[in-house]
């Protein structure tokens, strides 16, 4: 089976054809600088750093963009709100995304591009479409898409411009129909004069659609692979973007996908109903990379949930990878290639996990085979099993992990594991005491003290296992 995936827009799931044979052009809509991340774009911004690393795994070489909106209302409300330079105050929130993605394990794009950086090749393209009779300027330094002009308009979203007559949106001077939205703003007086451009239409600053046309077709040409972002952006941006970019006679993206929701302990996440969670409070209240599990652990489409409980199963479960591979690594001692200095790509992957992946990325059926993958590698660890059993155990353990952006034994997660917060390691200092206790009640042939001492932390929900380097804990949990 090839690489199949999902087409928001014909809502199909078909084969990969690259439009340039072993190549993929991939255009991710980044983030908007007006504050700071929130765990909705990491739920986004991970979903596609795992498609990066299937593509990247299958042998393509990607060009993947991720855009940056430093410049809109927002950006300028809460800037002058703070007494700040907008730019600084767009500069701080993109540094912090930027950080926060590299925490989480995510991979840099090929280019990030910031919207103010690309006015040229904004005003090429609204002239283009002005003169193809598919925009308008209004003479105060405005440009509007007519969306009336363009018979695509709304296939995205499969809407027709007649569902959307009742907007009941308050028609803005200048324009010629409601439905028509902004590709240039024009300069407002009581806006930094450094928030805005000259350009042929009077002086303004771009619209928030027209900046992911004019840099995708910079970076990946006029048509390109992939378009991809939450799917809360499918419209207006994405219908928006789309409808410009063939209104002025470009391709395009030939495959739309889109990332499922983000509810938090069951409801939509809004500052309204104090159920919002801030990248940060997220990454400081759970292990990093429990957060990334949980964050990946559904499919991409899905709705992913994310509460006490969740949040839970995913430190549990990234405690066993992490406990499991180490390991195995200590075991087979430093020397040995499929440890910290394997090579994962050379890995023969388990067919099952090609093909739950190479299927529009099923990463819970590909989960699946790694707990498999993982119970067999305990098996041979608890039984003595031969070395090179285990070193392949472990490459292939640590090969599928490394998929999802979770190599236990990678630069980016060594020493990472439940244990690393404060709480977890006053818990191992608790329970390294009991089983010294109980080692010392085996010394003594006192069975009746260690099988007492082993069901109390059992009660507790410890898992004690023994083994021929002494005994070793971990949390249970129900699979």
């Amino acid at each position: 089976m090839t690489l199949h995936l999902h087409d928001t827009a014909t809502r199909t799931t078909a084969p990969l054809t690259p439009v340039r044979e072993g190549t993929v052009s991939l255009y991710v809509c980044g983030p908007t600088t007006q504050g700071a991340p929130h765990l909705g774009h990491l739920r986004t911004f991970v979903a596609f750093d795992v498609l990066v690393r299937w593509l990247e795994r299958s042998g393509y070489d990607v060009t993947h963009i991720r855009n940056v909106t430093d410049i809109d209302d927002k950006i300028l409300v809460k800037s002058a709100e703070a007494g700040t330079p907008w730019w600084a105050w767009s500069l701080r929130f993109e540094r912090e995304f930027q950080d926060t993605l590299e925490r989480i394990g995510n991979r840099r794009p090929t280019y990030e591009p910031r919207a103010t950086g690309h006015v040229p090749e904004m005003i090429e393209l609204m002239q283009r479409l002005i003169e193809r009779g598919h925009a308008y300027a209004d003479g105060e330094g405005s440009v509007y898409f007519d969306v009336a002009s363009h018979a695509g308009y709304g296939s995205l979203t499969r809407q027709s411009l007649e569902d959307m007559q009742d907007a009941g949106e308050e028609m803005e001077p200048g324009k010629r129909d409601p439905r028509d939205f902004a590709l240039w703003k024009a300069a407002k007086p009581t806006e930094p004069a450094t928030a805005s451009w000259d350009t042929p239409f009077g002086r303004g600053r771009p619209g928030w659609h027209l900046e992911c046309s004019a840099m995708s077709r910079k970076y990946l040409g006029e048509t390109f692979d992939i378009h991809a972002g939450g799917l809360d952006l499918r419209f207006p941006h994405h219908e928006n973007e789309q409808a410009q970019s063939h209104a002025a006679g470009y391709g395009f993206a030939r495959r739309w996908m889109h990332s499922g929701v983000l509810t938090v302990d069951g409801m939509k996440m809004g500052k309204s109903l104090d159920n919002f969670v801030t990248a940060a409070r997220a990454l400081a209240d759970h292990p990093t990379p429990a957060v990334r599990l949980a964050l990946v652990s559904g499919h991409y489409r899905a709705t992913v949930e994310y509460n006490a409980t969740a949040m839970q199963e995913a430190e549990v479960v990234w405690d066993r990878f992490s406990a499991t591979a180490r390991r195995a690594a200590e075991q087979l001692g430093p020397e040995e290639p499929a440890g910290a200095d394997a090579d994962l790509a050379a890995v023969e992957l388990p067919a099952e996990f090609i093909a739950a992946m190479d299927d529009d990325l099923t990463v819970p059926e590909a989960l699946a085979v790694i707990h498999r993958e993982q119970a067999a590698l305990n098996t041979l660890l608890a039984g003595g099993g031969a070395a090179g059993e285990i070193a392949a155990g472990l490459g292939r353990l640590r090969a599928m992990l490394d998929v999802l952006g979770l190599d236990p034994l990678s630069a980016q997660w060594a020493g990472s594991h439940a244990g690393s917060t404060a709480e977890h390691e006053a818990l191992d200092a608790l329970i390294t005491t009991q089983l010294a206790a109980r080692e010392a009640a085996r010394a003594e042939k006192d069975w009746a003290r260690a099988d007492a001492l082993r069901d109390a932390l059992s009660a507790a929900g410890i898992r004690v296992e023994d083994g021929p380097d002494g005994a070793r804990w971990t949390l249970e949990t129900t699979d």
